[in-house]
């Protein structure tokens, strides 16, 4: 870690048998990395970023475990869920695990010149108490946690797109943090909303009243304007819903602890109300029928279990 490109003296009272975890996942110019460590003590000094200092600004989802950082004349405690923010210029030292508790975090590396957000306003932003729990912290600690999990499903090519999404990310607590929501680029402020709508949308399936028009009124917007927002990307508004809730009404079919269940309740649980409606647009996406794709789920059919939605935009 000394002769990184933004080193740091490491200590631990475990170095002789010191354990740890890390992996590297590169998105085009950002860096994200989970880690889980035992208790160590990291200090950035001034020498050594007068020796080597990148220009980053970094951040830090602990998920498990306690952490503690000291700059200037601050200190700060961290516990799962809260983040860490610094900046490669400042000194630091980070306290990280306690006693014989390993820590597991997730950090994040962005070059300042990508940041969607003009560098003395996120500057201010470093230091201040931000958090993963609620709002756009919490669509930032989703993306992270997710993200670091499992990487199976996305290819070399999705790395920068992640990236710009992660940036915007962090981009958009920044601002929320110092309500400075006019500072970033409005292409940034449109990829930041947009998660955010697809995040409302997914915790609200089951709600039958679940339309365009609530979306935006949840939002603060028209829905002229959600419609704009969506005209990028790979499915209407009205379509993610529909798509988002028959995909929930087949996993459930498929559940074989879900058997018992009629088809009828599963597909009110994510807000069809109409049965009839339901069977049409099941049979639609998947070519079968949700009675017929509930059988075959159970026999073992691996088509039943390997069939996608058709007809939407992807």
């Amino acid at each position: 870690m000394g002769r990184t490109h933004a080193p740091v003296d490491l200590s631990s009272e475990y170095a002789a048998d010191f354990r740890a975890h890390q992996r590297i996942l590169q998105l085009g110019a950002v860096t994200v990395w989970p880690s889980t460590v035992q208790p160590l003590l990291s200090r950035r000094t001034a020498k050594l970023i007068r020796h080597s200092d990148p220009g980053t600004y970094n951040l830090t989802l602990v998920v498990e475990g306690v952490a503690r950082a000291s700059w200037d004349d601050r200190d700060a405690e961290y516990r799962p869920y809260d983040l860490h923010g610094q900046n490669s210029w400042r000194p630091c030292t980070v306290q990280v695990g306690r006693r014989d508790q390993s820590v597991r975090c997730v950090g994040v590396e962005i070059p300042r010149d990508v940041l969607a957000l003009p560098r003395r306003s996120a500057d201010r932003a470093i230091g201040r108490p931000l958090s993963a729990r609620e709002g756009v912290g919490a669509l930032l600690g989703g993306f992270l946690t997710r993200l670091s999990t499992d990487t199976a499903a996305y290819l070399a090519t999705d790395g920068p797109r992640l990236g710009a999404v992660l940036t915007d990310l962090v981009s958009a607590l920044f601002a929320h943090t110092l309500d400075a929501d006019r500072d970033l680029s409005p292409e940034a402020h449109r990829r930041t909303l947009t998660l955010s709508i697809r995040s409302f949308v997914a915790r609200n399936l089951h709600d039958a009243e679940l339309t365009p028009s609530v979306v935006a009124a949840a939002h603060h917007i028209s829905t002229s304007h959600l419609y704009r927002l969506f005209q990028d990307e790979d499915v209407t508004v009205g379509a993610l819903i529909r798509r988002e809730r028959l995909e929930r009404a087949r996993r459930d079919l498929a559940d074989p602890a879900q058997h018992g269940v009629p088809v009828h309740e599963i597909a009110a649980r994510w807000g069809f109300t109409h049965h009839s409606a339901f069977t049409r647009a099941f049979r639609a996406a998947y070519a079968t029928s949700p009675s017929d794709y509930r059988q075959a789920a159970v026999a073992g059919d691996g088509d039943a279990e390997g069939a996608s939605l058709a007809g939407d935009r992807r």
